[in-house]
């Protein structure tokens, strides 16, 4: 009963642990309570058409043919003639719904809020959309909804194709644009003859939001540089062109429709996206239409080093880039509406054709804006703290925020336009500033309390296993001596003091939860400290070379380890001089064939960590050499034991059954992608396999022998036929290899523990772990065990970081399930590829677990080891 106690309130601790993360580091930036501010000067625009190409990166769409022609003719003339045009620069996780939120709100979207909704509108924000009289939106279900449920009143029409359409595996993703083209005509034909439509349309603050998914699509399925993504271009391309001539035909080329072409990301060669590479970052921004500038040639250098100009043969044309969130507030000027309420783009003014007077008031406008989410920021961080506790952002303070307005306004009353606007971009920098200053105000408290909580649970975890496990001399200690109402007293005082002082500044209830928790951890710490007096006193009878051996050891094992997180190659470091440890331990003398296959394991699996996380090219060869591998892996443990292993015959059928699924599996992929790039589908019968394979993964396992032989090899065969379905290529090879070594592993433990001594070893084919255990025959803890604590955090980030981490999940290449479905669903996709992540950690708990009862030691002593 103690023991489930220990564990539930660790695993309650830890939890806590996790969900402070979101509130420290990804709570959302948005403020309510604004008031709108639109530029007081008329609008160029009456009406604005908002294209955006799904996953078109900028270099596909700017770079000319081999003979000098451009595969969008139309646009390209537009940017040569009648347009400006630069690109867009979009922040991380290049995905489509935070670069729409981006482009339509102005604001970027925190992770939080991404992972409570894709196509709803998990939090309230303000739109451009939110701000016209009428949008009207044709495209995709994943991204329109979420715009539309986000307005208020019900002026966002939204128009989408089935759910279904968005599939990888169809023969011609493009006719999700000409789905939307062709919408958009049948709309404007029928608005002729509809008189209350027609009116509608003839209405001032009106757009019009074309979202084109087949360019993403295609990338997906075939990558950007096939022939599919770039005759996609050209389809769009064409589109375009078709839609502004039937849109000045509708308004009778009245001059006041605007044009905004861009892109909400790129896409890497590999057909993903997500990370920051700048194939992901970079998309095309074409503006043209009424208050925007026409082209403009280069008068002098332009202040671009990247080398594309050149490569896009537009050296002579100037490039004015904007980042993504400037885009909303340019959208908002054009046609006169209110900047969106959380908006931090800043007004490009290089694309308006305007006067200065009006440029110089839609600055201010946008200032001001930025600096109401400021003034609501300060005003609700100052009313939940403490004044003396209270320390202001000394950039922008009250008054300092009224010299920065009263100025500017005074210099537009002067005509003083170029000093107004520089003004007002210095006030928006500033106030910027300001905001993630306040939104980042308590994260040093917070994060102080976590700390605190995190040591005071490994000191009580530490203690306790001295205490259970551990031989210490026992000798009265003055801590142990402290009267325990004393101790009691002592927490029920800060309890008191936190919940006030949290109580005064209207803090969260999460706050009580990271504050609070640290007084009973630190209690339980104070009530067992004497065992450290006990650890002291025992140090004498340690072997103090080998502890300080360790403690080097270890110092510099954790420094590479931390190291592994910004440099993957530092695993490899570490796995080769893994590789030496039976040598250097005089292992190799005693088991010779066991330290050879543990040197080559170790030398096999550091190739891994030096091969692309994301960027690999699909190789469904490997996948079907990666299930041979595993065939052959599993016969050789099969093998080994075969003098000391008696197989039932319900064991041996289950065994060749899974040896034949593992075979079914690493053809399944070859077939799918021979499917898939003929242009026939996914095979319903390998979706099948697919779905039924990852159902029994769960299952038969539990089937198995309770010995721990047969049930580790069931274990490792459902999990690889599982891994072989979701994997692309070189990949695959990890889990067989890994499986080796975490199987020589275990057993080069077991002749370590010989080494020293501990008596009685049990062949692994002969341990029932369902039988009741002999605690007589249990030991305690010893040096050693630090070491195989260590190695088995060290695998476990090795299995993190081998092939992939949360890094390939959000760089999102669906080809790793393809297996399974090719319909979009983002986080059915994004479940199967955590899972892919997770397999290997499995495999390595399994073998640590394995580890502890071959060596004689309970489980409950070596999890706070580690």
């Amino acid at each position: 009963m103690r023991m489930i106690t220990f564990l539930l309130v660790g695993l309650i601790v830890h939890v806590v642990f996790f969900l402070s993360i979101f509130d420290i580091y990804f709570t959302s930036p948005l403020v309510h309570g604004m008031t709108p501010h639109a530029t007081p000067q008329a609008p160029p625009s009456s009406r604005l058409v908002l294209v955006v190409a799904d996953g078109l990166r900028a270099d596909s769409f700017f770079t000319l043919l081999p003979n000098g022609s451009s595969r969008a003719p139309y646009l390209r003339s537009v940017i040569e003639e009648k347009g400006t045009w630069g690109v867009s620069h979009t922040r991380v996780p290049t995905e489509s719904r935070p670069g729409h939120v981006a482009l339509i709100a102005g604001f970027y979207e925190d992770v939080s809020a991404v992972a409570k909704g894709w196509k709803e509108n998990p939090v309230e924000f303000d739109s451009v959309f939110n701000e016209t009289r009428h949008t009207w939106c044709w495209g995709s279900p994943d991204i329109l909804p979420m715009f539309a449920k986000g307005a208020s009143g019900d002026h966002v029409y939204t128009h989408t194709y089935p759910a279904e359409e968005e599939d990888f595996a169809s023969t011609d993703a493009s006719r999700l644009d000409t789905w939307v083209f062709t919408q958009v005509k049948s709309f404007f034909q029928s608005a002729k003859s509809n008189a209350s439509l027609r009116a509608n349309l003839l209405q001032d603050e009106n757009v019009f939001f074309l979202h084109l998914l087949g360019i993403d699509t295609n990338g997906h399925a075939h990558r950007p540089m096939s022939q599919e993504y770039l005759d996609n271009i050209g389809l769009v391309d064409t589109g375009v062109a078709e839609l502004v001539s039937m849109v000045e035909d509708f308004f009778g080329h009245d001059g006041r429709t605007a044009y905004v072409f861009t892109s909400d990301h790129g896409m890497t060669n590999w057909g993903s996206h997500g990370a920051g590479h700048p194939s992901e970052t970079l998309t095309p921004l074409v503006a043209w239409g009424a208050g925007v500038h026409n082209a403009r040639r280069a008068t002098g250098p332009q202040p671009y080093s990247d080398g594309f100009l050149q490569d896009w043969k537009l050296e002579h044309l100037q490039r004015v880039d904007v980042n993504q969130a400037d885009i909303a507030p340019l959208m908002a000027s054009l046609i006169g509406v209110p900047f969106p309420l959380n908006s931090v783009g800043i007004l490009p003014l290089l694309y308006l054709n305007n006067s200065e007077h009006f440029k110089a008031e839609s600055m201010y406008t946008n200032a001001i804006q930025v600096l109401e989410q400021y003034k609501i920021k300060m005003t609700q961080k100052k009313e939940t703290t403490m004044p003396f506790l209270f320390t202001p952002f000394e950039h922008l303070t009250e008054s300092k925020q009224s010299q920065f307005i009263n100025t500017a306004r005074i210099l537009i009353q002067l005509e003083k336009y170029e000093d107004a606007m520089a003004l007002c971009r210095t006030l928006i920098a500033r106030a910027l500033e300001g905001l993630a200053y306040y939104h980042t105000y308590d994260r040093f408290f917070l994060g102080c309390s976590v700390v605190l909580g995190f040591v005071g649970w490994t000191s009580y975890v530490v203690l306790v296993i001295l205490k259970t496990h551990a031989n210490l001399n026992r000798n009265p200690s003055v801590l142990q001596q402290i009267p325990s109402h004393a101790l009691v007293r002592l927490s029920l005082s800060l309890t008191v003091v936190i919940t006030v002082f949290l109580l005064i500044q209207r803090s969260p209830v999460t706050y009580y939860v990271y504050c609070l928790l640290p007084v009973p951890l630190w209690y339980s710490v104070l009530k067992e400290s004497g065992i450290l007096t006990d650890l002291f006193r025992s140090a004498p009878s340690l072997p103090l070379w080998k502890c300080f051996g360790y403690f080097v050891l270890v110092s510099f094992g954790i420094e590479l380890l931390v190291a592994s997180f910004f440099h993957r190659a530092m695993l490899t470091v570490g796995l080769a001089v893994l590789s030496l440890w039976p040598f250097l331990s005089g292992l190799f003398g005693k088991a010779k064939f066991r330290s050879l296959s543990w040197c080559l394991g170790c030398l096999c699996l550091a190739a891994f960590p030096l091969m692309p996380v994301v960027g690999r090219e699909p190789n469904v060869h490997l996948v079907t050499f990666a299930g041979v591998l595993s065939l052959f892996t599993s016969a050789c443990y099969l093998w080994s034991s075969r003098p000391r292993t008696t197989m039932h015959l319900s064991d041996r059928q289950q065994f060749v059954s899974q040896l034949l699924h593992v075979a079914v599996c690493a053809y399944v992929p070859s077939l799918t992608h021979s499917s898939l790039q003929q242009k026939q589908g996914l095979p319903l019968l390998n979706q099948v396999i697919s779905w039924s394979t990852l159902a029994s993964s769960m299952i038969v396992p539990l089937l198995s022998s309770t010995r721990l032989f047969q049930r580790l090899l069931s274990i490792f065969l459902s999990l690889t036929a599982t891994y072989l379905l979701l994997s692309t290529g070189s990949e695959a090879l990890f889990p067989p290899v890994l499986a080796w070594l975490m199987f020589v592993w275990i057993n080069i433990e077991q002749e370590a523990m010989l080494a020293q001594g501990v008596s009685g070893r049990q062949e692994l084919s002969t341990i029932d772990f369902s039988a009741n255990i002999d605690i007589a025959k249990l030991r305690q803890l010893k040096l050693d065990d630090i070491r195989r604590s260590y190695f088995f955090v060290f695998f476990i980030i090795t299995a993190f970081f081998g092939t992939g981490n949360i890094a390939s999940i959000n760089s999102f290449d669906p080809a790793s399930v393809y297996c399974f479905l090719t319909v979009f669903n983002p986080f059915l996709m994004g479940g199967l590829m955590m899972w892919k992540v997770v397999i290997p950690f499995i495999i390595v708990m399994c073998t640590f677990e394995t580890i502890q009862v071959a060596t004689q030691l309970s489980s409950r002593r070596t999890t706070a080891a580690g």
